[in-house]
């Protein structure tokens, strides 16, 4: 049985699958065994019952089973035979340089079955696993972690080429577990970085603490105890961590009835003997006289005395010490089977071994105009610096390296468009219909706009192609300045077709346009999915034939029988809607006309400059004047009564309501028919004297555009929908936005969402209702009550969700951006976009720097290529 507890440990608490049985499977049946020739020994039934759930427990319960099971056997080891002592004494203290042989003799397993005399020895673990020596004379297992020498054709290989079990420390087992969090190659290894460090050079010890003090400190698990409340459905957990100078006691309460069961359970996450990192405030407790951890965070650190340890050599025991004690300690993400300790080792020994393969490609003059230091140097101060401003400029460097492989791409591709892409280069001059339009506004253009529509006026009478990206908040008028722009198209003879990624933004955008061109003597045309075939061919004529000067729609415009006669200018609301195939399908469509693309999503500039960095960049960050900030309120689901009052107050105003319930996709039938149940209970219960309408994504089309008419005429005084109404919903008389469950959207949906009032002269208010009682949601949906700026909120909502999310494909992320956080390094993002593009003027084909242009080969292979084409 020690036998197999010791083979199990090598196989990392897997369970293992023997000859005949299961690791747990052997010891339960060997323990059933020994219990009937041993019937007076109550250990035996012990030990069966802890490995009953072994199979199904965690690997924090395993390592705790298997230590108190050792407990259990250490008191019968007097009655083992000499030969199982004797395999017990070289198993667990080897000694270096033994000569004790190849494997335990079958002659003294003999011995031990006839000592214990079980009825059946088909379980035995005899013929599973053999010790043997390796060529220092240390003990281990056959198989298992094993030093492979480098193949000879991998002598000069980059790091990427060579696999991770050529490091000192990795076997084939140990590979694979590896292998579940990314790792492969000994590049990948290094590229492991840890998500923090501790420093063990100054631990504050148990026994100088002080009450009210905020602390870390580091220790090891003393004792675990837990028991059920008699006066509450409550269970107390307490973990009482030592140092050596005192201990401290750490309290949790888990609610839910419990049993003899699940506290064992609950004691078992936490092993004794594990090493843990503790922070939280002192304070006493004064029931037990003894300090405890007030709101403490515990973080298992793994146990200092690691089996997988046991065999290195005094040199290495030495260097494992010396990496976990008494300096800055890198802490790693980990998975099942691999520990700290233990990753920390093959780390240091990957460095040790290939630091001097790790290839630099920064060029000289960048390094020394930015002050970077080496790559070499980075890597290893990463993972183990001296003191944390060497860690500070590791990371500086790596940071860089992340973002100059990005830029590099971007300027690249920048460079190629304005040397392969032909543009129309239009004449501005001709402003007749500009100067029309300007003079029939009801409004002025705000400094923003005029300064907007300046940059895109230059762009076109360039003759490098146009690709520009307007970004502008809620109501700030980007589709004037579209329109502005349009006309110079116009102007010179050119059609332009605008496509939106919802009908009913095309709809919006089409009326408008509609109202301030036709009185020029312009003709505009729409062309949308729902339309019958009649209404098709009558588009498709006039924008054949070139009488329709505007051409406004959706997807419908990429259909192959949608031809234009002289396409000039291509605006793209809602860019990030459309992928990079099909603005390349619409551009198709002329020889080559201009692109101006819009989001009213405003994205933080640190972010856009990294995912569209091929990109000009225009933000119109102003207001017209008049317009009054929408006060939003956070609001519980209990204050409905309150808020339903203000709903009437504001019906009775004559203004109108929108509320507004969680839905993910447009066509999820869940979703949609949660908000009809809504529907039904306010007008029936809540609002029986009020007009609703209800609008959801399983709408038909015509259903849809009739439900929106009739709010728009006051046929409704609330509107109940789902987050159809995101975009390209005008109503000015709409004042209220009420957002169910707010905390299952996004800032900046909630921002969006929130847009679609505020469009009048009259105050606009919006209430997020949440039941979460969480502080994080709390603080996060605060932050719309603070301000109504979309680019604060964007900020805001990047620091909270990370850029992979924020933009919506958070299963990919941005893959090269594994250190780098936007909110934080924009110095640094800044600096490794000039030299990206000082080295793209300077060498369009990177002709002088191979190994650059190697990198943007190797980044045209990765999805990285194609989420920054379509942004």
């Amino acid at each position: 049985m020690k036998k197999a507890i010791f083979i199990e440990r090598k196989a990392r608490y897997a369970d293992f699958q023997g000859k005949h049985h299961t690791f747990s499977g052997f010891m339960r049946k060997t323990a059933a065994q020994l219990s009937q020739a041993h019937p007076h020994e109550p250990i035996w039934v012990t030990i069966r019952g802890l490995f009953r759930s072994y199979a199904t427990t965690d690997v924090a319960s395993r390592i705790s089973i298997l230590l108190r099971v050792e407990h259990l056997l250490e008191k019968k080891s007097a009655a083992f035979s000499p030969a199982l002592a004797q395999y017990t004494d070289s198993a667990d203290k080897p000694e270096m340089g033994s000569q004790s042989g190849s494997a335990v003799e079958k002659s003294n397993i003999s011995q031990i079955n006839s000592a214990q005399k079980p009825a059946n020895n088909k379980g035995s673990f005899k013929n599973i696993v053999s010790i043997k020596e390796n060529a220092s004379g240390n003990h281990t297992l056959a198989g298992a972690g094993k030093k492979q020498a480098l193949p000879a054709h991998l002598d000069g290989s980059g790091l990427s080429q060579i696999d991770v079990q050529y490091v000192k420390g990795v076997g084939p087992r140990y590979k694979t577990m590896l292998s579940a969090i990314g790792i492969n190659t000994v590049e990948d290894l290094l590229r492991h970085y840890p998500r923090r460090h501790i420093d063990f050079s100054d631990k504050v010890k148990i026994s100088s603490l002080r009450p009210e003090q905020e602390v870390t400190i580091i220790g090891v698990i003393k004792s675990v105890s837990a028991f059920q409340s008699p006066k509450s459905k409550i269970s107390i957990l307490t973990v009482v961590i030592t140092d050596g100078t005192g201990s401290i006691a750490i309290t949790r309460f888990i609610g839910g009835k419990s049993n003899k069961f699940l506290l064992d359970r609950y004691k078992d996450q936490y092993p004794k003997g594990c090493q843990v990192m503790a922070s939280g405030i002192v304070e006493r407790d004064k029931h037990y006289n003894r300090y405890t951890l007030k709101n403490c965070e515990l973080e298992l650190l793994g146990f200092i005395d690691d089996e997988e340890n046991r065999y290195l050599s005094q040199e290495e025991k030495e260097s494992l010490r010396t990496l976990n004690t008494g300096r800055l300690v890198p802490v790693y993400p980990l998975t099942e089977g691999v520990s700290l300790r233990h990753l920390r080792l093959i780390i240091h020994n990957a460095l040790e071994k290939y630091g001097q393969r790790i290839e630099d490609i920064l060029p000289l003059a960048v390094k020394e105009k930015y002050s970077l230091i080496e790559e070499k140097m980075a890597l290893k101060k990463i993972h183990f610096p001296e003191a944390m401003e060497e860690f500070i400029e590791a990371r500086h460097r790596l940071v860089f390296d992340e973002l100059f492989a990005l830029q590099l791409t971007l300027a690249k591709r920048r460079h190629a468009f304005e040397q392969e892409e032909k543009a129309l280069s239009l004449d501005t001059s001709k402003n007749d219909l500009v100067e029309r339009l300007r003079q029939s506004l009801p409004f002025q253009l705000t400094a923003a706009q005029e300064r907007v529509f300046k940059e895109i006026a230059r762009d076109l009478a360039s003759n490098k192609p146009m690709h520009r990206l307007v970004q502008g908040d809620v109501g700030s008028g980007k589709t004037v300045v579209a329109l502005l722009s349009a006309l110079i198209a116009i102007d010179n003879g050119f059609q332009v077709a605008m496509m939106a990624p919802t009908e009913i933004l095309a709809e919006q955008h089409y009326n408008q346009c509609q109202r301030f061109i036709e009185p020029l003597g312009l003709k505009s045309t729409m062309l949308l999915g729902k339309h019958g075939a009649k209404e098709r061919r009558e588009a498709r004529q006039l924008v054949s034939s070139g009488d329709a000067h505007l051409i406004v729609g959706t997807h419908a415009l990429l259909e192959d029988d949608v031809e234009f006669k002289k396409l000039g200018l291509i605006i793209i609301d809602e860019q990030h809607r459309f992928g990079v195939k099909q603005r390349a399908r619409l551009k198709a469509k002329s020889l080559s006309p201009e692109l101006l693309t819009m989001t009213a999503t405003p994205i933080p500039r640190t972010l856009a400059l990294t995912i569209h960095g091929d990109l000009d960049l225009s933000e119109i960050d102003e207001l017209p004047p008049g317009r009054k900030p929408i006060l939003t309120k956070l609001m519980a689901a209990g204050e409905k009564k309150q808020l339903f009052s203000f709903i009437k107050e504001q019906v009775q105003a004559d203004r109108q309501i929108y509320i507004v319930f969680p839905l993910i996709e447009e066509s999820e039938t869940l979703s949609a028919r949660a908000a009809t149940v809504e529907y039904e209970k306010l007008k029936e219960k809540v609002f029986p004297d009020l007009r609703i309408g209800l609008m959801h994504g399983k709408l038909r089309p015509q259903k849809k555009e009739e439900v929106m008419n009739d709010f728009r005429a006051h046929k409704y005084d609330i509107l109940v929908s789902t987050t159809v109404i995101e975009v390209g919903v005008d109503v000015p008389n709409a004042c209220v936005m009420v957002i169910e469950n707010a905390d299952r959207f996004g800032l900046a949906q909630l921002h969006q969402l929130r847009g679609r009032v505020g469009r009048g002269a009259d105050q606009s208010y919006c209430f997020l209702v949440t039941d979460s009682r969480t502080q994080s949601t709390r603080d996060r949906l605060v932050v719309l009550t603070q301000t109504n700026d979309g680019f604060v909120v964007a900020e805001k909502d990047l620091a909270i969700r990370g850029p992979g999310e924020f933009l919506g494909f958070r299963q990919s992320g941005l893959p090269d951006l594994v250190l780098t956080d936007l909110t934080q390094d924009t110095a640094i993002l800044t600096d490794a976009r000039h030299a990206a593009i000082e080295i793209i003027k300077e060498d369009p084909k990177l002709t002088k720097y191979p190994a650059l242009q190697k990198l943007l080969e190797k980044n045209a292979s990765t999805i990285k290529t194609e989420i920054l084409h379509s942004g």
